[in-house]
């Protein structure tokens, strides 16, 4: 006897995925950085020092004088010496006068007349000491400084990004079947 069978032959299907990824490129660039120094600006002023050496002491004490003060200096010798002189005279004219008084003035006189005073002894430093003055204004120094502050000038950079969208593709790598058979099998 024959019965009818059914043979069924199936293929599953098959789903195929293409991926193409995303892609996101960052970059920084450095900021932009500039720094100017001015220069600073100085200016000195120097006032010269003084020295003032005087020896004219010195120089006189050497009698070594210009000609106008030895002219100066004799001249009030001289005139001093005058006055002496006459006030010697005048003492002595009156001593003479006073005779009177039991004196013996031509002896007195006669003694003070033909002795000079003697000179003492000593050491004597030419030119003295301390003879030369000298006098010192020192120098003075101005100093002037002006600075400048830096120029800074910075700039920031924005990243630069590149992105590149993904792609997702699906396609039937392998369609669906059925197949369906009748098959007449003898027992």
């Amino acid at each position: 006897m024959e019965i009818p069978q059914i043979r069924m032959h199936s293929q599953q299907a098959k789903i195929q995925i293409q991926t193409e990824p995303a892609q996101l490129h960052i970059s920084q660039p450095p900021g932009d950085l500039t720094i100017r120094q001015p220069n600073a600006e100085i200016s000195m002023h120097t006032r010269q020092g003084k020295l003032t050496i005087d020896q004219s002491q010195a120089w006189e004490d050497m009698d070594l004088l210009s000609a106008k003060k030895s002219i100066a200096r004799n001249a009030q010798a001289g005139e001093q010496a005058a006055m002496q002189g006459i006030a010697r005279r005048a003492r002595q004219g009156n001593a003479f006068m006073r005779i009177e008084n039991r004196t013996d003035p031509i002896k007195t006189q006669a003694i003070e007349n033909a002795f000079s005073e003697q000179k003492r002894l000593g050491l004597a430093f030419i030119p003295s000491t301390f003879a030369v003055k000298t006098s010192y204004e020192p120098a003075e120094l101005d100093i002037q400084v002006q600075t400048h502050q830096p120029i800074i000038e910075g700039s920031v950079n924005s990243p630069i990004m590149q992105y590149t969208p993904g792609s997702l593709e699906t396609s039937l790598a392998q369609r669906p079947e059925l197949t369906i058979e009748v098959v007449n099998t003898k027992i």
